[in-house]
């Protein structure tokens, strides 16, 4: 009889798994920002979203996060960066209020908060502002209301019933 010939070599045997990420761990001395898990990790939030926090939590104070500001800065358009926005809002990792400035200008103050549960603590803490320099009030409550889309149609054509079709 002949003896008989694997298709593959045997797998070789190490303490190592064969699949899965091993990291290279090297320490950060100056220039970085700390990530919890709960955000890296989330398991409701978008990739885009995820790293679009990740990207505002590093920006010193008072650096513009505008749409449109960071629309030209990244690859995604506004619509991505508006809807990341709004998932980052509606998880609490940030709020976005409209103020009023005493020219008269509208402009909306962003907070970023490296923990979800302090902004929703802040908030029902925190008295409404009315004066002058101060957020403007809004109908969803720092919400921008949603527009209704219309229903979509059907990319059928619909003929006129035929006349005299045999």
């Amino acid at each position: 009889m002949t003896e008989q010939q694997p298709s593959a070599p045997a797998r070789a045997k190490s303490g190592h798994s064969a699949g899965g990420v091993e990291h290279v761990t090297e320490p950060h001395h100056d220039h970085f920002v700390v990530v919890g898990n709960h955000l890296a990790q989330h398991p409701e939030l978008s990739l885009t979203a995820i790293g679009l926090a990740v990207h505002i939590q590093s920006l010193p104070a008072r650096t513009p996060v505008g749409i449109k500001t960071l629309a030209a800065k990244f690859p995604e358009g506004e619509m991505r960066i508006a809807g990341a926005l709004r998932e980052l809002e509606a998880h609490g990792y940030l709020a976005r209020t409209k103020e009023r400035l005493q020219s008269g200008r509208v402009v909306t103050r962003t907070i970023s908060y490296n923990r979800p549960g302090r902004a929703v603590v802040l908030a029902a803490t925190e008295p409404p502002r009315t004066a002058p320099g101060t957020a403007v009030p809004s109908a969803g409550a720092g919400r921008t209301p949603r527009r209704r889309r219309p229903p979509r149609r059907s990319a059928c054509l619909r003929l006129p019933p035929a006349v005299g079709r045999t």
